[in-house]
């Protein structure tokens, strides 16, 4: 692949709007299963409908797939080049979308959406590396932008789904509606070059020194205190997301006592929150300490957390959890932001890993919520995602001092 030298800044920026959009179109495999469940336990189960059992093993096969294409695609992205996962990441979400509208069986099904996931995977792995690249003067900027346009998608596709499923278009015509997106933007990108993982994009002060020193690998950053702990916060940011977001509909609606309706209208405002709260941290820039800014979305969080879990008004509780979205919006993608401006020559590897870690956190944490719902109650289920928040503040102290 040819490195990426644009003859003016309006290509760089062309490049990472095009990286925003990608972002809408992976939010789309993730964010659509959700609204159909009911639909497909009647289209695929019959009259008894699929059990529980198999609902969740849809969602299983579409996180399999995320977490292969992010573990495949980092170290072959440094070996190849960013611009053929980019490219195979939007066609494999556009070939997903036209395979999960078709699918004739359960059995299908689940592998179609197993292809959904390795294509946002190989998605969500590229996209951090591009932007971070292109913006080396604005990392937290632009990757809270990125970041922000992941929850855009979900409002985007919670939306669709909604009001698709409402006026009878149903699960078929749903997929079929949004696969134009990914298949656009690959259009787009295909004429274009990408940036080397490594060296290009850097500010002309440390352009040449960064370009000089090879691509850090993996088994030495591992060996990195400050890298090690970057790698921990980043779970722990991801588990703060995923605790309330996976969680909220059925604990608006079982715990609160709201109408199904308003449990998910309530997961569609917090993708909003999260929206708005990454947009803030892009238009801010760097005027902010992103270590700072870390650190109160965290304090702020905790309190969120156990006003929602606790508080006796139903109304003041639900906002509460809407609001956790605002101020845990920024963890995951400024963790990604100050860890690249530590390791600029880390590569697509280490981007991959980080990535890896902080979906891993989204699959602990709602285990987590589940388990101590059973043993106690949802309030309390809920309430323990606060551990994630709290955890993290003394080890986002902890790297400003060691970057400092």
């Amino acid at each position: 692949m040819s490195s990426f030298q644009p003859s003016t800044a309006v290509r760089a920026q062309l490049l990472t709007r095009l990286c925003y959009g990608s972002m809408m179109a992976l939010s789309i495999g993730m964010n659509l299963l959700p609204v159909f469940l009911t639909e497909l336990s009647v289209e695929f189960g019959g009259e008894a409908g699929l059990s529980k059992e198999q609902l969740g093993r849809l969602s299983a096969w579409c996180f399999s797939g995320l977490v292969t294409g992010i573990l495949i695609t980092g170290p072959l992205a440094d070996r190849w080049g960013a611009k053929l996962f980019a490219l195979l990441g939007n066609v494999a979400t556009a070939a997903s979308l036209a395979a999960m509208a078709w699918a004739p069986s359960y059995g299908l099904l689940c592998g179609a959406l197993f292809s959904m996931g390795l294509g946002a995977g190989m998605t969500d792995m590229i996209l951090s590396p591009i932007v971070s690249v292109l913006n080396p003067e604005r990392r937290t900027v632009a990757l809270n932008w990125l970041h922000s346009f992941y929850c855009v998608g979900a409002v985007m596709t919670i939306g669709v789904g909604t009001v698709t499923l409402s006026i009878g278009l149903g699960w078929s015509g749903t997929c079929l509606l949004l696969l134009p997106l990914p298949l656009v933007l690959a259009a787009m990108m295909a004429p274009l070059r990408f940036p080397s993982m490594v060296g290009d994009g850097v500010d002309k002060s440390r352009r040449d020194s960064v370009a000089q020193k090879a691509r850090m690998p993996m088994s030495q950053l591992v060996r990195r205190g400050w890298f090690v702990v970057a790698m921990a916060a980043i779970f722990l940011g991801g588990a703060t997301e995923a605790g309330m977001a996976q969680w909220l509909p059925l604990y608006a609606e079982k715990s609160l006592g709201y109408p199904v309706w308003i449990g998910g209208l309530s997961l569609l405002l917090f993708s909003v929150a999260m929206t708005a709260g990454r947009m803030i941290v892009g238009m801010a820039g760097r005027r902010m300490d992103p270590f700072v800014m870390m650190a109160w979305g965290c304090g702020f969080s905790v309190v969120l957390f156990w006003i929602g879990a606790f508080f006796p008004s139903a109304p003041v509780a639900l906002l509460a959890c809407i609001a956790a979205g605002f101020t845990g919006s920024c963890l995951w993608p400024t963790t990604l932001a100050v860890t690249a401006d530590r390791y600029p020559n880390g590569g697509a590897s280490m981007f991959g890993m980080l990535a890896a870690l902080g979906n891993a956190g989204g699959i602990f944490m709602p285990w987590l919520v589940g388990m101590i719902a059973d043993w106690r109650d949802l309030h309390w289920g809920l309430a323990i995602s606060a551990v994630a928040p709290f955890i993290m503040v003394p080890m986002i102290l902890w790297m400003r001092r060691a970057k400092a």
